[in-house]
């Protein structure tokens, strides 16, 4: 097994590989998945040190949970076990959201049988309910770390002030939300305050979801989920490609794909950020392994962030009805 570079997840004394692996793919999210193959890339991927995955009961609603289980058996106490609940199924819209104390606990005892596991590492509240105090949320998820279910506790898309009630009511291991590149302003506000309070912040969908591998090159190549964000429609994604083109020049001088610069960049910013990239082809996550091979000076980092400034990108991350849930 390889030795990969960790970095601890605020001040828990919990410790990840810096590049870990989101399992939402591995559900049919970003095209059909099958579940034996599944199982070997999660082996396979602890068989290259990745020891952190990150899965959630809303990818396949369970099904990503089942898959990540199986794949875990008798290899449990080389990872990280990371899941999120919260959000619940709405046929016909966005999906909706509970964080109420009775739901927190019934997810997580569903989840644990799933996963087929006595304790789950790090369980987040996927969406923060806006009915719901986060402090009731958070009391009921605390329960569960008394009770033995749970070792610590994370946030996703959830703003400065959020984080701050929460981690007054006990202490919050990091914060997930989306960031790379092309999503780069909520994330780095949310930075300030996770730094501050000693928080760690894992990024989700580091590269982009897909558009700064430099995969997708035309327009006509945009499909399944990805044709349902804005950043991907027609009317924005000309200007969105050509912020990739830059990204894919500097890559090319650097010696390294445009993913591997895009993930460098992303550990550069500091201690506190480890990455989550999703994929369900094991090419793809001995690529981004290589990105630990890559050094970028501080010139060069700043140089990569210019050519993408924050609030460059077209559109918004998520279609209308989900960018109402983030950042709550």
């Amino acid at each position: 097994m390889a030795n990969l570079p960790h970095r601890s997840l605020g001040r828990t004394g919990l410790s990840v590989s810096a590049i870990g692996l989101g399992c939402m793919s591995l559900s049919g999210i970003y095209g059909e998945a099958d579940d034996a193959a599944s199982v070997d890339l999660v082996r396979a991927a602890i068989d290259r040190g990745i020891d952190h995955f990150d899965s959630s009961d809303m990818y396949g609603w369970g099904h990503n949970e089942e898959v990540l289980g199986r794949a875990l058996a008798g290899l449990r106490d080389r990872v990280v076990l990371a899941t999120k609940f919260g959000q619940t199924q709405n046929p016909g819209g966005a999906n909706g959201v509970n964080g109420s104390p009775d739901y927190v606990q019934q997810a997580c005892e569903a989840s644990l049988r799933r996963l087929g596991v006595e304790v789950i590492d790090l369980y987040y509240q996927h969406r923060v309910d806006p009915i719901v105090p986060i402090e009731e949320t958070v009391g009921a998820m605390k329960r569960l770390v008394e009770q033995g279910k749970v070792r610590f506790l994370g946030l996703s898309e959830a703003r400065p002030e959020t984080i701050r009630r929460a981690h007054a009511v006990h202490p919050i291991a990091c914060v997930q939300t989306e960031y790379s590149l092309l999503y780069r302003e909520e994330a780095e506000e949310t930075r300030a305050t996770t730094r501050e309070l000693g928080i760690g912040f894992v990024a989700y969908s580091p590269l982009g979801r897909g558009f700064l591998t430099g995969a997708i090159q035309e327009f006509a190549q945009v499909d399944g989920r990805r044709a349902a964000h804005p950043r991907f429609q027609e009317a924005n994604f000309a200007a969105n490609r050509a912020l990739v083109a830059k990204v894919e020049a500097i890559a090319a001088e650097k010696g390294c794909t445009p993913a591997q610069l895009t993930l460098a960049w992303l550990l550069a910013q500091g201690e506190d950020v480890v990455a989550i990239p999703g994929t369900r082809y094991l090419p793809r996550i001995e690529e981004n392994l290589g990105t630990l091979g890559v050094t970028l000076s501080p010139a060069e980092v700043a140089r990569i962030a210019a050519a993408v400034p924050s609030g460059a990108a077209a559109g918004t991350r998520y279609p209308p009805g989900a960018m109402k849930a983030v950042y709550a």
